[in-house]
């Protein structure tokens, strides 16, 4: 089976990335990827439109559009944090059925200038999901709940939340 060159790239990208090469202050970027957010047995994300943070030490964290989110399913809390980079995030539990996954989900819904891109996304703890997918790869959860990052194969620590070079 042919390759095009554009997805031969893709795939290079994809293949190792370490952590301690990610910037900080953090930046944003396209994912270019399928990203699958499901709680419950109910898809509530798919999209191929995300986009990821990057920071340095830390998995990267998908951002969803609002418009391929199941909004029906998210339910806005008082609980807020402040991120010196993004500003003020607002957060939702996510309830399907007799579940709930209490302050499961986080946007920016006005970020700082720098940050501006994050309007009208959504990111997800995938801790406290069923499953997140990045490529149809179930991720795994950076360890604690702090940043929220999502680890696939092709990502490589140590991470801070595990006590990395810089913790």
């Amino acid at each position: 089976m042919e390759m095009s060159s554009g997805k031969l790239r893709n795939r290079l990208h994809w293949a190792h990335e370490s952590v301690w090469d990610y910037p900080r202050p953090p930046k944003v970027e396209d994912a270019a990827r399928h990203v699958r957010v499901v709680f419950n047995g109910v898809t509530i994300a798919n999209t191929h439109r995300a986009l990821r943070v990057l920071e340095n030490g830390h998995p990267p964290v998908y951002y969803i559009p609002l418009e391929n989110v199941k909004m029906q399913y998210l339910v806005r809390t008082t609980h807020t944090t402040q991120c010196e980079f993004k500003g003020e995030a607002a957060y939702y539990s996510v309830v399907v059925g007799d579940k709930t996954a209490e302050n499961s989900a986080w946007c920016y819904p006005s970020p700082t200038p720098g940050y501006a891109e994050l309007k009208g996304f959504i990111a997800f703890y995938p801790s406290k999901m069923d499953g997140c997918y990045v490529d149809e790869e179930r991720v795994l959860p950076e360890p604690g709940d702090f940043y929220g990052g999502w680890i696939t194969k092709e990502i490589v620590g140590p991470f801070k939340s595990q006590g990395g070079p810089e913790h």
